[in-house]
C-alpha cells in the first residue's frame, strides 16, 4: 500500500491558495496526495513547525515577501523539508536569496499545472521512490530484477527518463526488457493517464506501415472508404513505443522525424495536417551504428530519437542475475499452474548460470515455465532445464566460433554490398564477380529483403 504525501500549504494572505489546492488534488500521475491549509496571514511569524510536524513537501504562498516570511524560513529545517514558495513580485535577487537559503523551488504566479506538477513530481518520487520501487509495483513490472551493477546503472535512468519529456532510444539484444522499461518511463511519467500503445515496426508490412502510424482519409487508396485513426493520434497525450525503428521504409522514417521536430502529420490522402501530443520512445535490438552506414536508419532520425539512449546489458553479462530471475519466474509459474515447487538444485542452478541466453530474460522465462510444468518433486532438477545441447559445455568449440564469425562476416558484407547498388541484384552480382542465383540464395540464407534498400533510393 503507498502511503499519501503529505503536503502543508501555508496561505500567507495570496489569493492563490485554492487554485493550488485543485491542482494538487486533480493532478494525475503523483502519489496520493494529503494536504493540510494553515493560516499564516498574522503575528510576525507565518507558521512555526513542531517536532510532530512531518511533511513531504511544503508551499509557502504569499502576497509579498517581507520580514515575516523571512523570519518563518529561518526558523524552518530547510534540510529536512523541501519547500515551494509562490509569490507576487519577487525580484531576481530575492529569488537568489531564498534559493541561498534552501528554498527548493521559487514559482511566479499565478499557479499552473504544468508549472507545478513536473517539479511536484520530481520532489515527490526522490522522497518516496528514490531508485525507481515503484516500476515493481506497475502492471507486471516486477520482472525489471536485478543487482548487477550494469543493470542498476540502466534501472536508475528510468525515473530520470520519465520526468522530462524528450525522446528516449531503448538498444539492447533481443528479450533483454525493452519494452518493460518503455512501459516503465511511461507508468512514472505525468502521460500515465493516457494511452501506452506499443508497435514492433518489423512486423508491418512496409506498404502499410504510413497507414498504421498516420492513418488514411477516406478514398485514400482502394476500400478506403472511411476515415481511420493511426496510432499517433491514438496515443494521444500518452506514449507510441516504437520498436525495430530500424525496420521502418525510408519514406516513413522521413514522416516520423518531421513530426518529432514539428508535432504535425498528415494522415493518407489528406490535405490538412494535424497535430498530436505524443511521446516517442524507440528500441532496436541491433547497433543504431551499422543500421546507419548501411543506410537502414537515417542518420537525422537517430540524433532525433537519441536524445535520451538506454543500454540495456544482455543476460549474459549479468550472470549474478539469473538465480534471482529464476526464482522470480519459478514463483510466477508455480502459482499458475498448481505446482509445488520452490526452489532449485545447486546443479540446476550451475547450468542456468552457465548457459549463454542468446534470447535473454525472454528466454530463460520460457526455460523456466518449461522447467515447472516438467517438475514432479519440491526443486527443480537439472534434468529438468532443457536447453540446446551445445550451451552445456562452458565455452563453444572452434568450429561453431568461426561459423558465427563466417556468419555476421556474409550478412554485414551483403547488407553493404546492396545498400551500395540501392537493391539491384545485377548491378551488386556483377561487382563482387558473383552469380547472380547465388547471391539470391546468400541472400535468403541472412533474411535479407531486398525491397528496402530500394526505398532509400525512393526517400
Amino acid at each position: 500500500m503507498v502511503h499519501p504525501a503529505k503536503v502543508l500549504i501555508v496561505d500567507a494572505g495570496s489569493g492563490h491558495r485554492l487554485e493550488l489546492d485543485r491542482i494538487l488534488k486533480s493532478a494525475t500521475g503523483l502519489p496520493p496526495v494529503e494536504i493540510t491549509v494553515r493560516d499564516g496571514r498574522y503575528g510576525r511569524r507565518v507558521v512555526d513547525l513542531s517536532a510532530d510536524d512531518r511533511f513531504d513537501l511544503i508551499f509557502l504562498v504569499a502576497c509579498q515577501l517581507g520580514p515575516a516570511i523571512d523570519a518563518t524560513l529561518r526558523g524552518w529545517p530547510l534540510t529536512e523539508y523541501p519547500v515551494m514558495v509562490i509569490a507576487d513580485s519577487v525580484s531576481h535577487l530575492q529569488v537568489i536569496e531564498l534559493l541561498k537559503q534552501g528554498v527548493t523551488e521559487v514559482i511566479a504566479p499565478p499557479p499552473t499545472a504544468s508549472a507545478i506538477l513536473p517539479k511536484v513530481w520530481r520532489i515527490l518520487q526522490h522522497r518516496f521512490d528514490p531508485v525507481g520501487e515503484q516500476l515493481k509495483q506497475k502492471l507486471g513490472l516486477a520482472r525489471l530484477l536485478g543487482e548487477a551493477p550494469g543493470f542498476l546503472a540502466e534501472l536508475r535512468k528510468i525515473p530520470l527518463a520519465a520526468k522530462f519529456d524528450v525522446s528516449v532510444l531503448l538498444t539492447g539484444e533481443t528479450g533483454t526488457g525493452k519494452e518493460l522499461f518503455a512501459r516503465a518511463i511511461h507508468y512514472l511519467s505525468l502521460r500515465s493517464h493516457a494511452p501506452f500503445n506499443p508497435v514492433n515496426c518489423g512486423a508491418l508490412p512496409t506498404e502499410l506501415v504510413e497507414n498504421e502510424l498516420f492513418g488514411h482519409a477516406p478514398g485514400a487508396f482502394t476500400g478506403a472508404n472511411g476515415r481511420r485513426r493511426g496510432l499517433i493520434a491514438e496515443s494521444e497525450g500518452g506514449t507510441l513505443f516504437l520498436d525495430e525503428i530500424d525496420c521502418l521504409s525510408a519514406t516513413a522514417q522521413v514522416k516520423l522525424l518531421r513530426f518529432l521536430q514539428e508535432r504535425e502529420y498528415r494522415p493518407l490522402g489528406s490535405t490538412r495536417t494535424q497535430t498530436a501530443n505524443v511521446r516517442i520512445i524507440c528500441a532496436t535490438n541491433t547497433s543504431p551504428e551499422l543500421a546507419i552506414s548501411i543506410r537502414r536508419l537515417r542518420q537525422d532520425l537517430y540524433y532525433r530519437i537519441n536524445v535520451f539512449p538506454i543500454s540495456l546489458p544482455p543476460l549474459r553479462e549479468r550472470r549474478q542475475d539469473i538465480p534471482l530471475l529464476a526464482r522470480h519466474f519459478l514463483a510466477k509459474y508455480t502459482t499458475a499452474f498448481n505446482k509445488s515447487a520452490n526452489d532449485f538444485t545447486p546443479a540446476a542452478i550451475e547450468v542456468l548460470t552457465r548457459y549463454d541466453w542468446p534470447g535473454n530474460v525472454r528466454e530463460l522465462e520460457h526455460v523456466i515455465e518449461r522447467a515447472v510444468i516438467l517438475c514432479t518433486s519440491p526443486r527443480i532438477e537439472r534434468e529438468e532445464i532443457t536447453l540446446p545441447d551445445a550451451a552445456l559445455t562452458a565455452a563453444i568449440s572452434f568450429r561453431e566460433a568461426k561459423a558465427r564469425m563466417i556468419s555476421q562476416f556474409e550478412r554485414n558484407y551483403l547488407l553493404e554490398l546492396l545498400s551500395m547498388h540501392h537493391g539491384n541484384i545485377s548491378h551488386a552480382a556483377r561487382a563482387v564477380s558473383k552469380n547472380r542465383r547465388a547471391l539470391f540464395a546468400l541472400l535468403k540464407k541472412h533474411a535479407i529483403r531486398v525491397d528496402e534498400f530500394r526505398d532509400k533510393l525512393s526517400a
